[in-house]
């Protein structure tokens, strides 16, 4: 393991010198193979690969390092052509014209240093057709043609159809394969060590097509190449390609195979037809690649995409529910079993109704039909029953969901979540409302209602006895001499007095609709709903009578003990009034009552359904005994 790791960093820190060196190898090889397959031949030039090798390594590389490539080919192609016998002048020529055919094509198709090759898309494999595989030849090959005119006598037309027409198909059929064998990196290496026959078929097949010159059995070798890019990936479908390319080139050359059926075609159109019986396989290849390259990335998607459904369902603490718009279920996802202990297969196929608890039931068959009568959805609480017979809150979220290809609705979604803790949390929260509540509507003081309290009940018995036309009373309280109370005692005895009355009062309202409330500072009120004048009077009386017999001491009021003075008055509530017309009645009553000397009760008496003026009742001073 740690071998293969080092072997592997050392082949990236040395790669761009290994693909020169490869680069130079290839070339060398190239040009010594087409020297011996033409000199065969007897001149004829069966396939010219340096220039499309060459082409291959620049569309790959940064256009800076050019250079360096070019260099190494021209060296490469002066070398293979020494070892080939080729004189010196001739070797120059050829390679000169052969850098510019492949510079040409270069040039114009990798305007960009980070652009690639791309053959599948069309637009590139036009521009590089006619950039790469017939401008460029078409170029280099005239001042050839003009060399072979002037020195040769050679006709010029035909020299320069013959460069082009054979450097263009080379190109054609090199360059995507070379392209395609670097690109891919020969990643899959792995899957020749179990799929090594299928090149090996593709050798044998070509063996066998281009041995014998009974039958042209070309078509034989496409779909075992096919099977290659099938099993393995395109390049190994390249390499296998190149393998054809050679073994149908050296049988050609030798006058067996397909091609030698025909007598009445020459050498060259030979080679011709066999190079673009290599073209036409490459760019076939190509097209198969993108399709399978496509599906294989479409299949690794779809495992991706159920992979990642299996984390998030498997894991997820909402249960996901399918099922048909009559409620039965369908699929049921696995974290159904902490959730309520049943397992998936037990609830699949059964209907949603028969673990809800009846007191939700009917809320959610309403959810169902809404869903059914066109509704997208819905949320919902509901109790749900676990295997052991209990329940436990929980949150439906409902989605309806649809065919495809109509748009029909065909079935719901429901994501189910625990509140079990959130229930429980709102109850607490409810409670704890109430108690606030309570707090609210409570005197800190006194512990007898507040102001708040006091008018909410007011306002609530004001429109009751306005459906009823029943009477309503309200005795206003105010202790007498207060302020010198507290001058004289303090305000801890006077918060202490203040609790006294509430008491007193307390003592003598007893009915559990009257309500006694704080009114402000050292006044109180008492609400009487159903309560005539001579009622209310009599609970004034008593509620003064109570406070005295407490004998509070009181230095700064004539009586000597606490004392207070009450306002009363009673009213049928009637269209056009309210209940502040009661208030303010009570507080005129309290004002004569306060006037007259304190310590009694005045009471404001006004005629039911009428706006006769107020009667002033006022009740004798209480007399204190000499005891």
């Amino acid at each position: 393991m740690q071998g293969g790791a080092v072997s592997t960093q050392w082949g990236r820190r040395h790669a761009y010198a290994l693909r020169l060196a490869g680069l130079f190898l290839f070339v060398t090889l190239a040009i010594l193979c087409i020297g011996h397959l033409e000199r065969t031949e007897g001149g004829s030039n069966i396939i010219w690969m340096a220039n499309g090798l060459l082409l291959a390594f620049l569309l790959l590389a940064p256009r800076w390092r050019w250079p360096s490539y070019v260099g190494v080919s021209f060296i490469a192609m002066v070398l293979g052509s020494k070892l080939i016998g080729e004189a010196w002048g001739m070797s120059l020529l050829y390679n000169c014209l052969n850098l510019v055919e492949v510079l040409i094509g270069a040039l114009l198709l990798k305007r960009k240093s980070t652009v690639l090759p791309v053959f599948t898309d069309g637009r590139y494999l036009l521009r590089f057709v006619g950039f790469a595989c017939i401008l460029g030849p078409a170029i280099a090959g005239v001042p050839f043609s003009i060399y072979k005119h002037i020195v040769e006598r050679q006709d010029f037309l035909s020299i320069v159809l013959n460069w082009a027409f054979s450097d263009g198909l080379g190109i054609a059929v090199v360059t995507p394969t070379i392209v395609a064998i670097l690109q891919s990196r020969m990643r899959n290496t792995h899957l020749l060590r179990r799929r090594w026959i299928y090149p090996v078929m593709v050798a044998a097949v070509s063996i066998l097509v281009f041995s014998q010159s009974r039958a042209p059995l070309l078509f034989l070798i496409f779909p075992f190449l096919v099977l290659v890019v099938i099993q393995l990936d395109l390049g190994w479908a390249a390499l296998s390609t190149l393998q054809v390319a050679l073994v149908g080139g050296w049988y050609t050359v030798h006058n067996h195979g397909p091609l030698a059926l025909s007598n009445r075609i020459g050498a060259e159109w030979k080679a011709a037809i066999l190079q673009l019986f290599l073209v036409s396989i490459m760019f076939t290849l190509y097209a198969i690649s993108v399709v399978f390259g496509s599906l294989r990335k479409f299949q690794s998607e779809l495992r991706q995409i159920a992979a990642l459904h299996k984390l998030v369902v498997d894991n997820s603490r909402d249960v996901i529910v399918l099922g048909d718009l009559d409620g039965r279920r369908t699929y049921v996802s696995p974290g159904i079993k902490a959730l309520t202990g049943w397992d998936p297969e037990d609830l699949v196929g059964r209907l949603f109704r028969e673990l809800i608890h009846p007191g939700e039931l009917a809320e959610m068959e309403m959810a169902m039909r809404a869903l059914r009568a066109g509704s997208e959805g819905g949320t919902l609480e509901y109790r749900a029953r676990k295997r052991d017979g209990e329940y436990l809150w929980v949150e439906g979220s409902l989605r309806v969901y649809r065919d495809p290809s109509t748009g029909r609705p065909i079935g719901y979604l429901n994501l189910v979540r625990d509140i079990s803790e959130r229930k429980r949390s709102e109850e607490h929260l409810q409670s704890a409302y109430r108690a606030m509540e309570t707090l609210v509507v409570v005197d800190a003081l006194t512990g007898i209602a507040n102001r708040r309290r006091f008018d909410e009940l007011l306002a609530t018995e004001w429109r009751r006895s306005l459906r009823e036309g029943s009477r309503l009373s309200l005795l206003l309280i105010d202790a007498d001499h207060f302020k010198r109370y507290n001058d004289t005692y303090g305000h801890v005895r006077g918060d202490s007095c203040l609790k006294q009355i509430a008491e007193a009062a307390l003592d003598v309202v007893l009915r559990p609709g009257d309500l006694v409330a704080r009114y402000g500072g050292e006044e109180f009120a008492v609400v009487l709903p159903g309560t005539d004048e001579t009622g209310a009077r009599a609970v004034a009386e008593d509620i003064c009578q109570a406070v005295r017999n407490r004998r509070l001491p009181h230095e700064g009021n004539a009586p000597g003990i606490v004392t207070i003075s009450i306002g009363c008055a009673t009213m049928v509530p009637q269209r056009g009034k309210t209940a502040q017309d009661l208030i303010e009645a009570a507080d005129q009553a309290l004002y004569r009552a306060k006037g007259r000397g304190r310590n009694r009760v005045v009471a404001a008496g006004m005629p039911p359904r009428s706006e006769a003026a107020t009667i002033i009742v006022e009740v004798p001073k209480f007399r204190q005994s000499s005891d």
